[in-house]
């Protein structure tokens, strides 16, 4: 079957299924050593963040607000002290 015959055969299935293979095939790469490699632009954003963490420690969220804030509704933004 191709990759497209089974894409358009999933595209009917339950949202819950479709995410449940989703993540069983990601983790099945990831099992099997595969590492994403960050873009220059990305690598280069986490550096200017890390930066700036230095720089401001206590800007800073706790472990509990990420907590909340993943477990809380998807598009309401972080808020940094």
């Amino acid at each position: 079957m191709s990759a497209t015959t089974t894409l358009e055969a999933v595209r009917n299935w339950p949202l819950e299924e479709q995410l449940e293979l989703v993540f069983g095939l990601w983790d099945q790469i990831v099992d099997r050593g595969w590492r994403p490699t960050p873009s220059p632009e990305l690598a280069a954003e986490l550096e200017r963040r890390l930066a700036a963490h230095d720089a401001d420690p206590s800007r800073a969220l706790s472990w509990e607000q990420v907590v909340a804030h993943v477990r809380g509704p998807i598009w309401e933004p972080i808020k940094i002290r």
